[in-house]
């Protein structure tokens, strides 16, 4: 996603790491990078906005259980190889047309 107004960081590179964000997981000047952001443009700060929303029911629903450790791990990665999996895909596809 891009509002197709220029930033210092692009709108996609904030979207990619406003889970990490809202977990606070980034590095300071992470931090600043995406509120500098969300505070200028307007379709990021509502997604993020949204982002917040979910988290906080997800965390609502299933805060009364323990979560594996590795558990967002095991995620990521799965979500990674299916990404790649698609990718992949898109480009055999692209080859064969």
């Amino acid at each position: 996603m891009s509002c197709g107004n220029h930033h210092e960081t692009p709108c996609t590179e904030v979207l990619a790491r406003v889970y990490t964000y809202l977990d606070g997981e980034l590095d300071q000047g992470g931090c600043s990078q995406v509120r500098e952001h969300l505070d200028e443009c307007g379709p990021c700060l509502k997604e993020y906005g949204l982002e917040e929303a979910v988290k906080k029911l997800v965390g609502k629903s299933c805060g009364c259980e323990p979560v594996p450790g590795d558990l967002r791990a095991k995620v990521l990665g799965r979500i990674e190889q299916i990404c790649g999996e698609i990718k992949s895909a898109e480009t055999t596809s692209s080859e064969t047309a």
